[in-house]
């Protein structure tokens, strides 16, 4: 591992962010198992200081350093200010984890990050942290996880992809987007539009129409159509799909995080050229994960009706 002085290998890694219970933990754990198989030593560093009863042992945990729990009983703050609070100590004490991380040289590194989202939109601490791990060498990309069953509700998706798109200007590191929990998204409801259409971001005007069908919604159609507008003129926001009990989705969100962070073209694994151009593509595996869970869900929504069918 580098000493910070650009000498050396680079360590390679990802911040897992999002709001909580967006799957944070489990992918980690998930992702970690997933890179063990693959030959990849890979080891999780909790930077949750709410993170009290993890179900499974990491290799480095802020609780050596601070808790929440702590925070707050000491210095009478909540929840949120307690969490801000964790994260400055932990910015403050930067040397504490640069000695910490030595011991985990030659490992792909896991950083499973708090659900707080405005360490991610607003705050500076955390993103500040993820800077040092750049001078210390650490090739990072971030992993912003959000739960699949906002794709139900037009409103809420377009409130993910305004977070989505303050969270990539705001943390500055390469980013890959996802819809976690993809094998539950059936029982969420039944989409509006084709999956791929919230996967790519598509035009979204079609989703402005569609909230103009709600009343609530209809006095704040110039709102969502400016929304929209910030969102398109970036053109930054897209999604890759997730399911953790899949092998094939894992290897495909693997294979975006890759890329983002350089780790494919490196020099850490063997690799066949076929491998690299895997991981170097773009839409076409969204495309071709897209089209697996959409087979999926059309699936068990024909299943569905047809069960509604023999009931009548």
């Amino acid at each position: 591992m580098s000493e910070g002085s650009g000498a050396g290998s680079p360590a390679f890694g990802q911040v897992v962010i999002g709001p909580p219970g967006s799957g944070k933990s489990t992918y980690c754990r998930a992702m970690r198992r997933f890179l063990a198989r693959l030959g990849r030593p890979a080891a999780v560093v909790n930077l949750d200081p709410a993170n009290e009863a993890l179900p499974w042992p990491c290799a480095l945990d802020i609780a050596e350093l601070i808790t929440l729990p702590d925070v707050m009983g000491s210095l009478g703050l909540g929840p949120n200010g307690g969490l801000l609070y964790c994260m400055e100590y932990l910015e403050a004490n930067a040397d504490w984890l640069r000695q910490r991380l030595r011991a985990l040289g030659g490992h792909y590194l896991l950083f499973d990050c708090p659900g707080q989202v405005e360490l991610y939109t607003h705050h500076g601490s955390l993103r500040n942290v993820f800077a040092q791990l750049a001078k210390w060498n650490f090739r990072l990309a971030a992993v912003h996880l959000v739960d699949s069953h906002y794709c139900t509700d037009p409103g809420k998706f377009i409130s993910v992809l305004c977070t989505s798109l303050a969270t990539m200007l705001h943390v500055e590191l390469p980013h890959v987007n996802v819809l976690s929990k993809m094998d539950l998204i059936e029982h969420y409801g039944k989409l509006a539009f084709n999956l791929d259409y919230y996967t790519e971001v598509l035009d979204l005007s079609y989703l402005v129409d569609h909230l103009a069908s709600d009343p609530f919604f209809r006095n704040f159609r110039r709102l969502n159509e400016k929304l929209v507008e910030v969102i398109e003129d970036y053109s930054l926001v897209s999604f890759v799909p997730l399911n953790v009990q899949d092998k094939q989705s894992m290897r495909q969100v693997m294979q975006a995080v890759d890329k983002a962070n350089g780790y494919s073209f490196g020099e850490q694994e063997h690799r066949s050229l076929e491998a690299l151009m895997s991981a170097a593509v773009g839409a076409d595996f969204h495309f071709s994960s897209t089209l697996a869970v959409q087979e999926k869900y059309v699936q068990s929504q024909d299943k569905a009706v047809e069960e509604e069918l023999k009931d009548l």
